[in-house]
Formats: structure tokens, C-alpha cells, sequence
């Protein structure tokens, strides 16, 4: 579900519109440089903020939470 959200999340904040309007007009170059500008989009930003306004740990802090767990939990089994 984590991979979906942050999926949809990315689809959203390509410029979508004018990557297609730059096709569509026949002007490739400013599709390449659409292109290469979504890369650089501040998605980190918006999906950290998504992740605290749910209440859940961003990319890489949950990775602790899990090897605490499996230390904790699942070396008592």
C-alpha cells in the first residue's frame, strides 16, 4: 500500500500537461527538458510531510523501528 501512495503521489506532481502539450507541438526539446525537470520535483518533501501528517515514520527512519523489533521480539521465539 506504501509503494502505491507514494506511486500515485509522484504521477500527480509530474507536469503531465506540458510534457504532452511539448510533444503534442512538436517541441521535444522542451518535452526532454520537462522530463529532466521532474526529476529534480521536491517529491521527498511532499511524501515526508504526507508521512507526518499520518503519523508514520518517512523513507529510512522505519527501517530502525524494524531491526528493534526483530532484536526485541522475534529473537525470543
Amino acid at each position: 500500500m506504501r509503494n502505491a501512495r507514494k506511486a500515485i503521489l509522484n504521477a500527480c506532481l509530474a507536469p503531465v500537461d506540458a510534457i504532452r502539450a511539448a510533444e503534442y507541438s512538436g517541441d521535444y526539446t522542451a518535452r526532454l527538458a520537462r522530463q529532466e525537470d521532474r526529476k529534480t520535483l521536491p517529491f521527498g518533501l511532499v511524501w515526508a510531510y504526507y508521512c507526518e501528517s499520518k503519523g508514520i515514520a518517512p523513507d529510512g527512519a522505519w527501517l530502525d523501528e524494524v531491526k528493534a523489533y526483530e532484536r526485541d521480539v522475534l529473537s525470543r521465539r
